[in-house]
């Protein structure tokens, strides 16, 4: 079992305090229809369809967009093939690439793996860029587990990727995960993205990291629209100790006991238009058609919108 002790240090309190304004949420109520919906491939990777399957899957499914790996785009991309082929193939298929699903250790403090990470991070960001893909996920890759973390300075490596998104127009999305025993919690997540002090700082919340990590929901009230761009959709179950479950533990979305009624109407509350990205593990799904799937998940979040 993980260390799941409270890691906040008096240099990310402090900076907590001096910037959460910019992330209380307005107020202002969003029409019906302020979501997107998109189909993270990890939910069909178990089928091996490959990247090109994957995206005729989404589109026949009828998702808006996908999320990619940039895993997937790589081994393309080495098998001899061009960017703006795919480009063009995600283009003729109807999608958007709302986000990119990235490993690089940017927020490590080994000098030599940081700066080889933002080096690897700089040429995702150009492949995305290319694929019309304006988002890149940044999660704590490589940071040692059950160590205090440093808010002040992850903050200031956080605006120096931010600053590097901007180059390229493809923003990296803060993540936390759940079960890492690093940056494992929303509040986390808010201390480094206003530590930042940067105006495009946005986080990458998950319903199941979320609860994983021990966040609840209810912080969810505090961030205003621009703060959160897209979300993680899945479930999980309320039979399993928390503690005790993984990502191959996460279920279809209202199929487990995750609040998804409130979360949908905070951040329908929030204002802007949010990217509903399913994103499961579940290796039962994984023995069945991909299209089955990705239309199931995807019938599942459209049932839950339309009860709002």
């Amino acid at each position: 079992m993980l260390n799941r002790r409270e890691l906040l240090k008096l240099t990310g309190a402090a900076a907590l305090t001096a910037f959460i304004p910019s992330f209380i949420k307005a107020g202002a109520n969003h029409a019906d229809g302020a979501f997107r919906f998109c189909l993270n491939t990890s939910t069909i990777s178990g089928q091996k369809p490959g990247l090109l399957k994957s995206l005729e899957v989404a589109s026949a499914a009828g998702y808006d967009g996908v999320e990619l790996w940039v895993s997937d785009i790589r081994d393309y991309l080495k098998q001899g093939n061009k960017a703006d082929a795919l480009a063009k193939f995600i283009a003729d298929h109807k999608l958007t690439v709302e986000n990119a699903i990235s490993f690089t250790p940017w927020m490590v403090d080994d000098t030599a793996k940081r700066k080889a990470g933002l080096q690897e991070l700089e040429e995702e960001m150009k492949i995305l860029a290319a694929l019309g893909c304006r988002r890149i996920a940044a999660p704590p890759s490589g940071v040692e587990k059950d160590e205090p973390v440093d808010f002040r300075q992850a903050g200031i490596r956080y605006r120096e990727i931010l600053e590097l998104g901007r180059k390229y127009k493809v923003m990296p999305q803060l993540e936390f995960w759940g079960a890492s025993g690093t940056l494992y919690t929303l509040g986390q997540a808010l201390a480094i993205a206003a530590a930042a002090n940067d105006p495009d700082a946005r986080i990458l919340p998950d319903v199941y990291h979320l609860f994983r990590g021990g966040s609840g929901f209810n912080g969810l009230k505090l961030v205003n629209g621009k703060a959160i761009e897209i979300i993680h959709m899945n479930d999980y179950p309320g039979t399993k100790p928390v503690n005790e479950q993984t990502d191959a533990d996460r279920v279809y979305p209202g199929d487990g006991a995750a609040p998804l009624h409130e979360i949908l109407q905070e951040l329908r509350a929030m204002g802007g238009t949010k990217v509903l990205s399913l994103e499961l593990f579940n290796r039962t799904y994984w023995a069945q058609d991909p299209l089955l799937v990705a239309k199931t998940g995807l019938q599942k979040m459209k049932t839950l919108v339309n009860a709002l």
